[in-house]
C-alpha cells in the first residue's frame, strides 16, 4: 500500500473513491513523549512514568495531540501527495488506545468521498479516512478529514 514511488502531486481529477495510500513510519521514545507533553500537554500521565502507572492509562502515554502531529507529518512527507499541500477543512479524530514509548507509527489512508465545489470550480473537498497503526497493527488513531484539493490548472494556450 506504500506510495513511495508516486510523489507527483495529486489533483482533484487524479483522485478516486477507494484509492489507498500508505506512509513511512516513525518510532517514538520516552524522551519525545515527555518533550511534546512538557510544551503542549503537560499532564502527569504524559510526563512522569511513575505517576502514569496510577492513571487511567496504566503507564506513560503520548498525548493524543502528539499522535496527531506525527500522523500529520507522515501524511505530508509520505502519504498522498496532494497538490498545494494537505489543507484541512475540518476533521473528526479519536484515539482508541494510547500510543506508548517504543511504538512505531504508520498511517493508512483511503479516499471516502470527493465533492467538486460549485462556487469555486478550481477546487473540491476530499474526505479521507486515515488510521494510524502501531507496530502490532493496533489502531491508535482514527481521523476522518475533509481536505481542500485543487483541480489541475488549465494549460496555457
Amino acid at each position: 500500500m506504500k506510495n513511495l514511488t508516486q510523489r507527483e502531486p495529486l489533483y482533484l481529477d487524479d483522485i478516486r473513491v477507494g484509492q489507498k495510500f500508505g506512509s513511512d513510519s516513525h518510532t517514538l521514545d520516552e524522551a519525545q513523549i515527555k518533550a511534546f507533553a512538557a510544551q503542549f500537554d503537560p499532564q502527569p500521565f504524559h510526563l512522569d512514568a511513575e505517576a502514569a502507572r496510577d492513571s487511567l492509562f496504566g503507564g506513560l502515554a503520548a498525548s493524543g495531540w502528539h499522535t496527531a502531529a506525527i500522523t500529520m507529518r507522515l501524511l505530508v512527507t509520505s502519504g498522498a501527495p496532494m497538490a498545494g499541500g494537505v489543507i484541512g477543512a475540518g476533521c473528526e479524530i479519536s484515539w482508541p488506545i494510547p500510543t506508548r514509548p517504543g511504538d512505531t507509527l504508520s498511517v493508512e489512508s483511503e479516499i471516502q468521498k470527493i465533492a467538486a465545489s460549485r462556487s469555486r470550480p478550481e477546487r473540491g473537498i476530499v474526505t479521507i479516512l486515515s488510521k494510524t497503526h502501531n507496530q502490532h497493527g493496533e489502531v491508535v488513531q482514527v481521523m476522518t478529514a475533509k481536505l481542500v484539493v485543487f483541480r489541475r490548472p488549465a494549460p496555457f494556450v
